[in-house]
C-alpha cells in the first residue's frame, strides 16, 4: 500500500515531470479497490490524482476494469478539448517508472461520495443544478466523434452486449431465476441501434465530482465505449446508482422525466422511452453479473479481499430491482400483494447459536476493532462488519427461507434448476401460477439476508404488502 519504495518512486516521478523544487506531500489512498488504485497527493502549490495499476497486477480483472489506463488517458484530454467538464491530463507512467501503469491528472475541487452529497443542506444548490448540468455533459460527450477512437474502442450491438454478460453469467455457474428472465426479456427486445457515438459507460453519482454549486468534473472513464448514447441515460438511472434515494429515478437527485427532458433540450434529440426501458433493464442487469464477477475474482484467488465477497452478495439487490422495473410493465393481474415481512430476531434458548456466535463476533468487531482503526483499514472493519451480519442472517433465517422456496416450486411443479431453464428459454413464463410470486418472495428473503437496509427492500415491501 503506501510503502516508502512507492513514496520514493512518486517523489522522483514528480521531480523530472514537475520540477525540482518542490516536495511529495499528503499522499494518501482515495478509492476502496484493491487493484486499480487513486491516489490524491500535492506536489508544491498543485494537487494531483495518480490513477494507477500497479506494477505485476493484470489488467483487465475478468473484463470489469475496461480500457487500458494509457487509451482512459486519451479519451479525457479528448473530451476536455470537446467542452468536457473532466481533469486536466499532467502525466502518464512510463515502465521506467516503476509505478505500474498509469497517469497523473489535476484534482478537481469537491466531493464524488453520493452520502455527504444527497440530501445534504450544503449541497442544496448543487443538487438543484445537476439535472442540466449532467443532460449537458453527456450531450458533449455524445457530441465527440469517433474516428479518433475506432482503432481503441470496440463497438458492441445491443445483441452482442446481452451475449458477452449472458457468457459471463453462465461460465460464473449463475442460476437465479429473474436474471434467466431478464436475459430472455432483453434478446426479445433489443432494439437496433447501428448508430455510433461515444458512451461514457460509467456516467453516475460517485464518479462525478461535485461541488457545493454543482459538477466540477467527470471522472472514471475506463467503461467508455462506442455505442448507443441512452445506454449512458439509463446508466445514470440504475436503481444501484440512486444510493438510498429510490423514489429519485434519475442519479438520487431527480425524477426521470425531468432529466429525459433536460437531456433532449442540451443534445437536440428526443428519447425513445422503450429504447430507455432496454437500457435501464439491461444496466440494472449488467450490475447483478458484475457483482457475480466480483466473488468470483476472489474465488479465482485473483483478489482475496474481502470486499470482492461482500459486493458478491449484492445479486440479490438487483434481483429486487429486476423485479420492481418489470412490474411497471407487468398485466395488472400479476400485479398482486404478498403476505411477507422481514422476519423478527429469533429468541434463543439452551445451547449457543451460531447466529449468536456471529452477532458476538460483529459486536467485537464494532465495538473494540473499528475504534482503533483508521483509513481503509477502517473501511475494511465496516466490511467485515457486513459481512458478519449477512452471515448471522443466513444462519437464522435462511433454513426456513429454503424451505418456504422449496414448497413454492413444488406447487409450480418443477425444482430450482428447471425453473432456471424454462424462463431462460421462454418455455416457462412469469404468467402462469404461482411463478411471479415466487421470484418476488425469492428475491425479498434473500435480499433481506444479504442487506435488509437497500432503499428497494423498502420500496418492494410497500408496494407488495396487502393494503
Amino acid at each position: 500500500m503506501r510503502d516508502e519504495a512507492f513514496l520514493e518512486k512518486l517523489a522522483v516521478y514528480c521531480a523530472a515531470t514537475f520540477g525540482a523544487n518542490a516536495t511529495l506531500a499528503d499522499v494518501r489512498r482515495l478509492s476502496g479497490g484493491a487493484s486499480m488504485e487513486s491516489w490524491a497527493f500535492a506536489y508544491g502549490d498543485e494537487e494531483f490524482v495518480l490513477r494507477r495499476l500497479p506494477a505485476g497486477l493484470s489488467a483487465d480483472d475478468d473484463g470489469l476494469r475496461g480500457v487500458p489506463l494509457a487509451t482512459q488517458a486519451d479519451i479525457i484530454e479528448l473530451a476536455r478539448k470537446s467542452g468536457v467538464t473532466a481533469p486536466q491530463i499532467r502525466g502518464r507512467l512510463s515502465p521506467e517508472d516503476g509505478l505500474g501503469e498509469g497517469f497523473i491528472m489535476s484534482k478537481a475541487d469537491g466531493e464524488t461520495l453520493p452520502h455527504k452529497i444527497l440530501g445534504n443542506p450544503d449541497f442544496t444548490e448543487a443538487e438543484n443544478n445537476l439535472t442540466k448540468q449532467c443532460a449537458r455533459e453527456l450531450a458533449s460527450i455524445h457530441r465527440i466523434p469517433v474516428d479518433a477512437l475506432t482503432g481503441s474502442l470496440e463497438y458492441f450491438s445491443p445483441g452482442e452486449l446481452i451475449r458477452l454478460q449472458k457468457n459471463k453469467y453462465d461460465e460464473i455457474g449463475g442460476r437465479i431465476p429473474i436474471y434467466e428472465y431478464a436475459f430472455h426479456w432483453l434478446n426479445r427486445n433489443a432494439p437496433d441501434a447501428s448508430d455510433k457515438y461515444l458512451v461514457h459507460g460509467d456516467f453516475r453519482m460517485g464518479n462525478l465530482m461535485i461541488d457545493p454549486a454543482g459538477l466540477t468534473a467527470v471522472l472514471d472513464w475506463e467503461l467508455a465505449r462506442i455505442g448507443d448514447p441512452v445506454q449512458d441515460l439509463a446508466y445514470m438511472c440504475t436503481p444501484s446508482w440512486r444510493f438510498g434515494h429510490y423514489d429519485k429515478v434519475a442519479g438520487g437527485f431527480d425524477n426521470e422525466e425531468s432529466f429525459l427532458q433536460a437531456y433532449a433540450k442540451a443534445s437536440g434529440t428526443d428519447v425513445d422511452r422503450e429504447r430507455f426501458l432496454f437500457w435501464l433493464i439491461y444496466s440494472t442487469l449488467w450490475w447483478g453479473v458484475a457483482c457475480m464477477v466480483m466473488g468470483q475474482i476472489w474465488r479465482g484467488h485473483g483478489d482475496r479481499s474481502l470486499e470482492r465477497t461482500v459486493i458478491g452478495r449484492r445479486v440479490s439487490e438487483v434481483e429486487i430491482d429486476l423485479a420492481l422495473l418489470f412490474e411497471d410493465i407487468l398485466p395488472d393481474e400479476l400485479r398482486t400483494p404478498l403476505d411477507w415481512s422481514v422476519p423478527e430476531e429469533t429468541v434463543v434458548a439452551g445451547e449457543t447459536s451460531y447466529g449468536e456466535l456471529l452477532t458476538a463476533l460483529g459486536e467485537w468487531n464494532n465495538e473494540q476493532v473499528r475504534p482503533g482503526l483508521k483509513g481503509h483499514d477502517k473501511f475494511q472493519s465496516r466490511v467485515a462488519g457486513n459481512a458478519l451480519g449477512i452471515a448471522q442472517r443466513q444462519a437464522e433465517w435462511g433454513p426456513g427461507f429454503r424451505d418456504a422456496a422449496r414448497d413454492r416450486l413444488a406447487a409450480i411443479g418443477c425444482d430450482h434448476g428447471q425453473l432456471c431453464n424454462g424462463l431462460a428459454k421462454g418455455e416457462i413464463t412469469i404468467s402462469m401460477p404461482g411463478v411471479w410470486d415466487h421470484l418476488r418472495f425469492s428475491a425479498l428473503e434473500r435480499l433481506s439476508i444479504d442487506q435488509p437496509k437497500y432503499a428497494g427492500l423498502k420500496v418492494a415491501l410497500s408496494k407488495w404488502s396487502p393494503s
